[in-house]
């Protein structure tokens, strides 16, 4: 079987990243979750307009965005600067948890930019993708307006799982630098500890997420940083936080975790759980527990307007 047709999946850690530093992440096989056929599909979606974007990033990177606009929708006053997930080592801004999630919130009056990141390859590690993360929501602050036509102050931020990750640790980062954090905080199925299945400081190296935290921390020592996991840190001047997490989610307890830790330091925390879902739903606009959770979102994006 030619290399490009292994399933990565099955693959030792060392291993997926060799494939996609050499390959690239390979193309997702499904044909119906570009944007045409969505709105084929779901016709709310047909008003919605993206506009791809290069942002100046660190390093000298350009930083990949996509601004999702609906005109004909009513304006919720709100937008979000939304991160999708991948481990920290794969994903994109066609994937359906970026794309479709967009797509969906847009038609709600709710304008979002979608953003990209330097993914962890072996050669890459926090803080790199949180800079990324930080440098697009600078820009959407500078030019909310234009972006969104809303005031900064209405600009909230998201992610789903590392994305979630990114976007709790980017809150912690701007508390710290005494920068103003986002309005409102989006947490979608997040791993906000290094051993997410224990929410746990405590990893075991030579297990698969374990793999993957050292990954991205970079090493052993910098998985005690509560930048790169915010749950680690104090939750203290976090903004009012929406939390979802999945029935059958075996990162689960990192995100209840979390919300709980919220609750105890003051924060407005709303958590809900969505029942019959799994890790990674809302990257599936076919699965029957994705679009509620879209709503939820959506639901609780209005209620903070």
């Amino acid at each position: 079987m030619p290399e490009t047709e292994v399933d990565f999946r099955t693959l030792p850690l060392p291993d997926v990243l060799r494939l996609f530093r050499e390959q690239g992440e390979p193309a997702d096989p499904r044909d119906d979750i570009d944007s045409a056929f969505l709105k084929t599909r779901f016709p709310r979606l047909a008003g919605v307009e993206s506009t791809d974007l290069r942002i100046d990033g660190p390093r000298d990177r350009l930083v990949a965005a996509r601004v999702y606009r609906d005109a004909s929708a009513e304006a919720s006053g709100r937008a979000l600067v939304w991160v999708h997930g991948g481990a920290f080592i794969g994903g994109h801004l066609d994937m359906p948890e970026s794309n479709w999630v967009a797509l969906e919130l847009a038609a709600r009056g709710i304008p979002v930019l979608a953003v990209d990141y330097v993914k962890c390859l072996g050669d890459v590690h926090f803080p790199e993708p949180s800079d990324d993360v930080l440098a697009a929501w600078r820009h959407a602050l500078r030019h909310a307006d234009e972006l969104f036509g809303v005031p900064a102050s209405g600009v909230l931020l998201g992610g789903a799982s590392a994305g979630g990750n990114l976007a709790a640790g980017a809150t912690a980062r701007l508390r710290d630098a005494g920068e103003e954090v986002p309005g409102g905080l989006v947490l979608v199925y997040p791993v906000v500890h290094p051993n997410g299945p224990d929410a746990s400081a405590q990893v075991d190296p030579d297990s698969p997420h374990g793999a993957l935290a050292v990954n991205f921390a970079g090493s052993a020592e910098g998985l005690a940083d509560p930048h790169a996991f915010a749950a680690l840190g104090s939750a203290e001047g976090f903004p009012p936080t929406f939390v979802l997490v999945c029935e059958y989610d075996g990162l689960r307890p990192s995100g209840e975790a979390f919300a709980r830790q919220l609750a105890d330091a003051g924060v407005a925390v709303e958590v809900r759980l969505e029942e019959g879902a799994d890790h990674g739903h809302i990257n599936e606009p076919a699965d029957p527990t994705a679009l509620p959770t879209v709503e939820a979102i959506a639901a609780w994006i209005g209620r903070e307007a």
